[in-house]
């Protein structure tokens, strides 16, 4: 089913879950086991990123064609400028078209390893506004893009530039936004007040990111510019070492987020499972 006709169908709050591609034939069987136990809480739909510059393009592929094909759940492939031209879009799309993938996540994606910048394919695309235009314009795609309400890492101008990118996103095409994880509900809440005042009506989906290790999340944070609130280290920092409370602490404080931003109304909450469905389980199942 389309995001589009997801988002318009769905009836409270929807709840959808990111995976990445595996990078070993192990991997990817925890992978297609996480997925049979997050039936319980039926997922809206599953996200299927790209590894770093777009090396796991045909293990994306393979899995989305998967998902649709057996699961009965429905797919978001994640599409992004890294690596390809317009050419090798194009025929991945009929590629995805043929197998009846109707949801495209479109992204600019993070540069190569040892890259220290983005650059763009020669016959590529710059921007995921020119990656939007592109699939628009072939038709038969619903297409959600990204956004962050802290501000894009590389972004001069912070969070009212990402706001000034996904109004162009919406006005190219894009049926619904997903957030970059973030830990700060008030950020959030400025960033969609934010949004309202610049004309953007599409669903902004909040991304969720349970911590089930903190020092993980401290790096991962400083990669992509998600803050972390010194209440939270303060509860953290003193069970660090310890897996299981960390885990224990972690969706429990995700719990107390997820809520918040219900109560505030959203249309539904992406959660980021790092290829687990523990945590995910045990939030839903409890909201």
């Amino acid at each position: 089913m389309k995001l589009s006709d997801i988002l318009q169908q769905t009836d409270g709050p929807l709840f959808s879950c990111e995976f990445f591609p595996p990078k070993t034939d192990k991997g990817e069987e925890n992978l297609w086991a996480c997925l049979d136990e997050l039936k319980v809480i039926n997922p809206a739909y599953i996200s299927v990123t790209y590894g770093a510059g777009g090396t796991t393009q045909e293990r994306t592929k393979g899995i989305v064609t998967r998902i649709q094909a057996e699961t009965g759940l429905s797919p978001v492939a994640h599409l992004t400028c890294v690596g390809s031209t317009a050419d090798d879009i194009a025929a991945l799309l009929a590629d995805y078209r043929a197998a009846g993938i109707e949801n495209i996540l479109a992204l600019r994606g993070d540069p190569p390893e040892g890259m220290g910048r983005f650059e763009a394919t020669a016959g590529g695309f710059s921007h995921a506004t020119d990656l939007i235009s592109f699939i628009h314009d072939r038709q038969g795609f619903s297409i959600a893009c990204a956004t962050y309400p802290e501000g894009h890492p590389e972004s001069k101008g912070g969070m009212m530039d990402d706001i000034r990118y996904l109004k162009m996103k919406q006005d190219l095409g894009a049926a619904c936004a997903v957030t970059q994880y973030f830990f700060d509900n008030e950020a959030f809440f400025r960033f969609q007040d934010a949004a309202d005042d610049a004309g953007i009506t599409i669903p902004i989906i909040p991304g969720i990111m349970p911590i089930t290790n903190y020092d993980q999340i401290v790096r991962f944070s400083a990669m992509c510019g998600a803050s972390i609130p010194e209440r939270i280290h303060n509860r953290m920092v003193p069970v660090r070492d310890d897996l299981d409370a960390v885990k224990k602490l972690g969706i429990e404080m995700a719990l107390e987020q997820c809520s918040g931003l219900l109560g505030s109304g959203v249309k539904g909450l992406h959660f980021y499972t790092l290829n687990k469905s523990e945590a995910t389980i045990a939030i839903v199942q409890s909201l």
